[in-house]
């Protein structure tokens, strides 16, 4: 790679440099295994195959039709599902064949507002869901961070919607999907389960599952699952024609092979104990830096949490949530920023820091560790940047993402 393109070697170098350098703390990021890279990096990636196994549009899908045989039925064993669909691209596109299947233009749809931590798929306008349905957005209480159920009711009753969708990019607790599904039965309603970013945990048995409540469940097959980028759908075998013929030829064309087979390999891996203990170790970890920030000044949105993500208010500390995300990526700690509870007009909204325990915890850190991040946070913070940083260094460089290369 060097000698034939030394200017993207470069590039995947100076990654690989960042990412061993800092502490990632990304909600929706992780580490993949080398075998998971193994699989994005192999021949299966030259292999054209619209379709699915047994009916595909190109010839020479034998071998490839044998890996997504087995990425399905390892996602159906995993996650307790009837049908699996394996060739979404990413989460969003997972969530575009959930519209697409049930159903049409200008159809009312429940969804978590993006003032108060919904995905770009629940509604906005910039969006191909705002652009097509007729959203109406649910939030949380503002005192407490916590999902309203009983306001979720009523605004189902008042607007009759042909679907609700439960999931968030922000809220750090558990979803009660059994009261969806009950506020979805009365009011006519399909439940799509979005939990891109809780279905690593799901995998793990370290957050309650939405299969057995929602008609449709959309995830992605990274962050904490840990496996490659790309999207996964489950539902049940009523629904499963329509999903699929809703993935092809609906809204994409030819599976990316490679990236079904890494699938495959990810589903494999958290089926294992080891990988359930990671996942609890995940929440774990979670919990004890949450309460080491709080610990440090800044405001934990609903106390606490109950998953891989932390959402935090700065204010206390006398800074916006951009400033803190630049002192903090200048010290080599890496986050997002994410809305915090406002009302939805755009003058009162507000934004916090937005944070995720599970790469670091793929590197083997835990409790202790959480609580050093945290004063690596909190002196980032105080603009003590270059002591910050060394400390960053020294840390992250006792956990390398991938001890066996050196």
């Amino acid at each position: 790679m060097l000698r034939q393109d030394p200017e993207i070697a470069g590039v995947l170098l100076g990654e690989s440099a960042r990412q061993s350098d800092g502490l990632q703390l990304i909600a929706a990021e992780n580490f993949t295994s080398p075998a998971v890279l193994a699989a994005l990096g192999s021949p299966l990636g030259n292999k054209y195959a619209e379709g699915y196994p047994g009916a595909r549009h190109h010839g020479g899908c034998e071998i490839v039709d044998l890996a997504e045989r087995i990425a399905v039925e390892r996602a159906k064993a995993l996650f307790g599902a009837e049908h699996a669909n394996v060739q979404s691209h990413s989460g969003s596109s997972a969530v575009l064949a959930a519209y697409a299947a049930l159903l049409r233009p200008g159809d009312t749809v429940l969804a978590m507002s993006l003032p108060h931590g919904g995905h770009l798929t629940h509604g906005s306008p910039a969006n191909f869901s705002g652009r097509w349905f007729d959203f109406a957005g649910y939030g949380v209480d503002e005192e407490t961070g916590l999902l309203d159920y009983d306001a979720i009711r009523e605004l189902a009753r008042a607007r009759r919607p042909k679907a609700i969708v439960c999931g968030s990019i922000s809220y750090p607790r558990h979803i009660d999907y059994a009261a969806f599904r009950d506020i979805a039965d009365e009011t006519g309603a399909y439940l799509i389960a979005d939990v891109a970013h809780p279905l690593g945990l799901i995998a793990g048995g370290a957050a309650p599952s939405p299969v057995p409540y929602a008609h449709v469940v959309c995830g992605t097959t990274h962050k904490v699952l840990r496996g490659p980028r790309g999207g996964l759908i489950l539902c049940g075998e009523r629904l499963a024609e329509r999903i699929d013929r809703a993935v092809f030829p609906f809204t994409q064309g030819g599976a990316q092979m490679n990236a079904v087979a890494a699938k495959a390999v990810a589903f494999a891996e958290a089926a294992t104990p080891a990988f359930a203990g990671y996942a609890h170790q995940v929440v774990a970890n979670a919990r004890a830096l949450a309460e080491a920030l709080a610990g440090q000044g800044l405001t934990i949105t609903t106390g606490g949490t109950d998953t891989h993500l932390i959402t935090a208010d700065p204010a206390p500390l006398g800074m916006d949530a951009r400033t803190a995300r630049g002192r903090l990526a200048a010290a080599g700690i890496v986050l997002d920023t994410c809305a915090l509870p406002c009302e939805d007009e755009p003058a009162a909204r507000r934004t916090g820091i937005r944070l995720g325990t599970a790469a670091v915890t793929t590197q083997g850190m835990g409790e202790d560790e959480m609580a050093a991040i945290a004063g690596l946070m909190a002196a980032a913070l105080r603009e003590e940047g270059a002591a910050a940083r060394a400390a960053t260094v020294t840390l992250v460089h006792a956990f390398p993402p991938y001890p066996d290369q050196g």
